[in-house]
């Protein structure tokens, strides 16, 4: 079970990183494409497409995992701890009023319960 909280762990700082590659993905401009048609390879505009459609899957799945949890200190953890990492593990604990090991217990069941999402993502 401890390998996979830290799996899902780096899953989650991992959906961290592609939003924002995703983000910088989106400011670019529109590919353009030469209009010579070469079956030998790929060329830049395509490749960045496709890769535009790959993070945005990526994305989605996590994204759908982390909306169906409901239990609103998970979702804190999850999001807020985790993934923005706008809290220390102390000041996580101080808003939700708990103890590290109460918070310890929590993380490792918010992990969970988004393991069990994300498996069940189509």
């Amino acid at each position: 079970m401890c390998q996979d909280v830290k799996k899902i762990r780096n899953l989650l700082k991992q959906y961290a990183k592609l939003k924002r590659d995703f983000t910088a993905f989106n400011q670019v401009s529109s590919p353009s494409f030469d209009g010579v048609s070469s079956h030998s390879s790929r060329n830049g505009a395509e490749s960045r497409l496709i890769n535009h459609v790959d993070l945005s899957y990526q994305l989605k799945e996590v994204e759908d995992a982390l909306n169906a949890i409901d239990d609103p200190q998970y979702q804190f953890i999850l999001h807020d701890y985790i993934i923005e990492k706008r809290f220390s593990r102390n000041e996580a604990c101080e808003q939700l009023s708990v103890s590290v090991s109460k918070f310890n217990y929590l993380k490792n069941r918010a992990l969970e319960v988004f393991k069990l999402n994300y498996l069940r993502t189509p």
